[in-house]
Order: C-alpha cells, then structure tokens, then sequence
C-alpha cells in the first residue's frame, strides 16, 4: 500500500518551492505544541490517519534552538494488511527555519528503512546515515553539496507556511531545489487561486497549490494533486486530493490542536 505514505508528502514538498519568494521576518505561524491530523480516504475507503506534530520542547542542536517536526502515517481497518507505519522527521531552527537533522523510520509490510541527514549549513553539505533493519548500525555513509538554505522534506512545509503568499497571481509557477533521497530537486508549484472550503474544524478562506510531481508510475496526469492551505493567522494543510492511476485518494483535516492563534 504504498500510496499512502507518498501522499503523505505531498504536503512537505510543498516546502521546496518558496525558498526564493519573500519570508517574512519572523515566524507567526506556528509554534511547540501543535498538531494536525487527517483522514485518509482512498476510493470510498478510511484507508488511513496521518499526524504532522511539533515538540513542545526546544532542543539544542548544533547550538541552536530548535523544533522537532514529526509526520506520521499508519494503515487503518482492512488495510492494516498491507501494514503501514511511517515516521519522518526533522529538527528545524526556530529562528532561521533551516533544517540541521532529518530522518525517516519506514515500515511497508516488511520492508524497512533507518535514515539520518545532518545538514551543515556552513559548508552547504548533506551527510547521508543509512542504519540496518533494526535502526541500530551506520550501513552506508555518505556525502552530498547542497545550496545555501536547502530544505528537507519536511521542514519545507513548515518554512512554507511563513512566506507571503498574498502577493502571488494565478497560475505563477516557482521552482526551487529541496533535498530528499541523496537527491535536489526540482520542484515546481503552481498557485491555482483561493476557495473557501467546510472542514470538520470549521470553515475556511485557503490558497490552493498544484505541484508538478516528477515522473512516475503512481499519479495520473500532468497536474495530480491538489492542496489548500488555511488563509489565516495559522496557515495549516487542510484538504489534498490526488489522482491515482487506480483510483483516488483524499487527505482532510479532522483535528487540530495547539495552533499558535486558537
């Protein structure tokens, strides 16, 4: 059931294309303590539930404050027998929004993968950790150049959520490079407009976004995917739909908790 942790991404992708529009000086989006989660529907199915969770507690890393970033993902009822339980994170500076670790504990029936990104800002290289089965053992080791302010795959939404995004124009394509599975790359967004959607959280204005995903055999169309952010003082995911080669699939918010603006 591989389809649901890629969608899960989805979200965190987005995060890749804004690096070079206007930031704003601070962050007032989001703060320790928040969390989201979403059901997940894949054709008339509740295939699964997905968590995007920030740490109330401030870790030092590389003596820098930081927010530890989870986004989880498992199968639920008749799908529990393809068995999905995935966890990626990321330790992001409170300040700079740049990311300093990341890392992805995947288990997809029985396949598994252990993996750790220490990021050096400084001299813009990646080094890649690759632990065996039992998380316990380095494996592989490696060393990637990355770009000034490069994002991993889920710091990128986070930094998203602080950009202004008020100025921007329908159909306005942005394309930055963001760093996943020892590769850049380059992903493009496109701003589709704004539409004020129910949810079971409440009613809201948001800004919709469709990324170009690159080529592959589990989306259908150039354009597949949908998400609509919150137009708000909290800017949170709140709706994806994608089209699947077999069928669709539909991510929507049904519990939101420890937003910085209640």
């Amino acid at each position: 059931m591989h389809i649901i942790p890629k969608v899960f991404l989805i979200i965190s992708l987005l995060g890749f294309t804004f690096s070079d529009i206007e930031k704003k000086e601070q962050n007032l989006y989001f703060s320790g303590g928040e969390e989201l989660v979403f059901k997940v529907k894949y054709l008339f199915f509740n295939a699964a539930e997905a968590k995007m969770t920030t740490s109330k507690t401030i870790y030092q890393i590389q003596n820098r404050p930081t927010y530890k970033i989870d986004v989880t993902g498992r199968t639920l009822n008749i799908f529990k027998i393809f068995y999905v339980k995935d966890n990626w994170g990321t330790y992001m500076d409170t300040a700079t929004l740049v990311p300093y670790i990341s890392y992805r504990h995947i288990e997809e029936g029985d396949y598994r993968k252990h993996e750790q990104i220490n990021f050096n800002h400084r001299t813009k290289v990646a080094t890649v950790n690759v632990f065996d089965r039992e998380n316990k053992k380095v494996t592989e080791k490696t060393s990637h150049d990355v770009p000034t302010g490069v994002q991993d795959i889920v710091s990128g939404f986070y930094y998203l959520r602080t950009m202004e995004l008020s100025g921007l124009k329908k159909g306005q394509a942005i394309t930055i490079k963001g760093f996943f599975d020892k590769k850049l790359y380059n992903i493009k967004l496109t701003f589709e407009g704004k539409e004020r959607i129910k949810t079971k959280i409440g009613e809201f204005d948001t800004f919709i976004f469709s990324p170009t995903m690159p080529g592959n055999k589990l989306f259908s169309g150039e354009n597949p995917v949908k998400v609509w952010i919150t137009d708000d003082k909290n800017r949170i995911p709140i709706k994806i739909t994608a089209n699947l080669v077999v069928g669709s699939l539909n991510m929507d918010i049904t519990k939101a908790t420890g937003l910085r603006h209640p």
